[in-house]
């Protein structure tokens, strides 16, 4: 590749997974509050969420060499050589970055998953209510309301670290995230993906996706007992 195009080191599908999980949680959250009759667009966008945190979780073994999990996954000790300025910077995730990107995956499954069984104690409820008791469901919203919360917080610091990087290390890791390369002098020609594997990545959507749906017409219909 050329210096000025930079060297590709995030694939397609960790780039397009990136931003609509910015986009589905964004659409998840201003449809929570918007009032109920946007609670079927609040369980769509549930749905992608679930599909996308799956799918990345799967990426993370199977994926190109800096979305994989074993490529950017540090102990504690190389956290702390890097935190103290004696590591170097790695080509993908810093040790840092690490930590939140594996911090925001969990909390996000967390959150698609118990969605899947929570109600709102008036007439809405998630489409595997049904499948378990109402006072369970109770206690899995409660999980589901104190863990939108712990997401925000992540997304907070997350912003805050892209931000810290741009400004004071001077790594825009907002436009890598964008167009998929780095800067030619930060990553040697060895460490440059050659593909996307992006047929890959659809066939694995696609499997999620088409579990999920199994399972939605599988389950009972939510009825909430008011009484």
């Amino acid at each position: 590749m050329t210096q000025g195009l930079g060297r590709l080191v995030w694939d397609l599908p960790v780039r397009v997974t990136h931003w609509a999980l910015v986009l589905a949680v964004a659409g998840s959250w201003a449809t929570h509050y918007a009032g109920v009759e946007w609670f079927p667009w609040h369980r769509r966008l549930g749905y992608v969420v679930l599909v996308l945190v799956v799918f990345r979780l799967v990426w993370g073994f199977v994926g190109t060499r800096h979305a994989r999990f074993s490529g950017f996954v540090r102990g504690p000790r190389a956290t702390l050589a890097y935190l103290r300025g004696r590591a170097g910077t790695p080509v993908g995730h810093n040790p840092l970055g690490a930590l939140s990107v594996i911090a925001l995956l969990v909390v996000l499954l967390l959150q698609a998953t118990t969605g899947l069984f929570a109600n709102d104690e008036i007439m809405n409820a998630g489409p595997f209510y049904g499948w378990i008791a109402p006072q369970l469901s109770n206690r899995i919203s409660g999980v589901h309301g104190a863990s939108s919360n712990v997401l925000l917080a992540l997304i907070g610091l997350h912003v805050v670290a892209v931000v810290w990087h741009a400004r004071v290390r001077g790594q825009p890791l907002m436009s890598a995230m964008v167009t998929g390369r780095k800067a030619a002098g930060l990553v040697p020609p060895a460490e440059e993906i050659r593909s996307s594997r992006t047929g890959r990545a659809l066939a694995i959507v696609v499997v999620i996706a088409a579990v999920l749906a199994l399972a939605l017409r599988a389950a009972p219909e939510a009825m909430i007992a008011l009484y």
